[in-house]
C-alpha cells in the first residue's frame, strides 16, 4: 500500500512539476533545438513574423524573464533550461519506473523469454559437457589402449603408458610444471618478485 501511495504520488508530483512544459508557448517555436547557440525567438521563420517587426522582439520585448502581471510570474522559460529538463528530470513521466507487481500480458513475455534463454543456455552446457566428455573418453581409451600395448622390442606390457604418465621432456629437458616452481602455502609469498634472479 505504501508503494502505491508513493509510486501515485511521484506521478503526481511529476504530472505538478512539468504541467507547464506540455504546453507550447507562443514565443517559442514548437520544435526545440538541442545542440544550438541561437534562441529560438531568433530562429523564427519568415513568414511568422510581422513586417517591420526586429527579430526577438515579441509581446514581451525578447526579454527571457520579464515578469509580467501583478503576480510576478516568469512570463517565457529559458529554452536550455526546458530542454535540460525534458531531457534529464528523473521525474518526468516518461521516466517514472515500472510498476513492482507486472500485468498479466507482460509477465507471459517475461516469463516466455526467460525460459528460452534459459533453455539456451542449457543447451549450451550440455554441448560443452558433452564435448568434455567425449575428449576425456578419447583420452581414457588412448591410456587404456597404451597399457594394454608391448614393446617396443622386449619390452613388458604397459611400458608406454608408464613412459607417458611420467612426462619427461614435455616441460622442457630439465623442468618441471610452473606450478611446482614454489611451494604451494596458503598465503602469499614475503617478495612478491625477486627483480635480481638471474637464470
Amino acid at each position: 500500500m505504501s508503494s502505491l501511495l508513493s509510486l501515485l504520488s511521484l506521478r503526481g508530483l511529476a504530472s505538478r512539476l512539468f504541467q507547464p512544459l506540455t504546453t507550447p508557448l507562443p514565443s517559442m517555436p514548437t520544435a526545440i533545438r538541442t545542440l544550438t547557440t541561437t534562441t529560438p525567438l531568433l530562429n523564427t521563420p519568415k513568414g511568422s513574423r510581422k513586417p517591420g517587426s526586429k527579430p526577438g522582439a515579441g509581446k514581451t520585448g525578447g526579454k527571457a524573464g520579464k515578469r509580467s502581471g501583478k503576480k510576478g510570474r516568469v512570463a517565457e522559460r529559458d529554452p536550455k533550461i526546458v530542454n535540460l529538463l525534458q531531457s534529464l528530470a528523473t521525474l518526468s513521466p516518461r521516466r517514472i519506473p515500472p510498476p513492482l507487481r507486472m500485468a498479466r500480458n507482460r509477465h507471459l513475455r517475461h516469463w516466455t523469454i526467460h525460459r528460452g534463454w534459459l533453455l539456451f543456455r542449457r543447451q549450451q552446457r550440455e554441448e560443452r559437457e558433452g564435448n568434455l566428455m567425449r575428449q576425456f573418453q578419447s583420452m581414457s581409451g588412448a591410456c587404456e589402449e597404451l597399457r594394454l600395448t608391448a614393446g617396443p622390442g622386449t619390452r613388458p606390457e604397459g611400458y608406454l603408458y608408464r613412459v607417458a604418465m611420467e612426462k619427461k621432456g614435455v616441460y622442457g629437458l630439465n623442468g618441471v610444471p610452473i606450478e611446482y616452481a614454489r611451494a604451494q602455502t596458503d598465503t602469499p609469498a614475503k617478495v612478491a618478485w625477486n627483480h635480481d634472479w638471474k637464470a
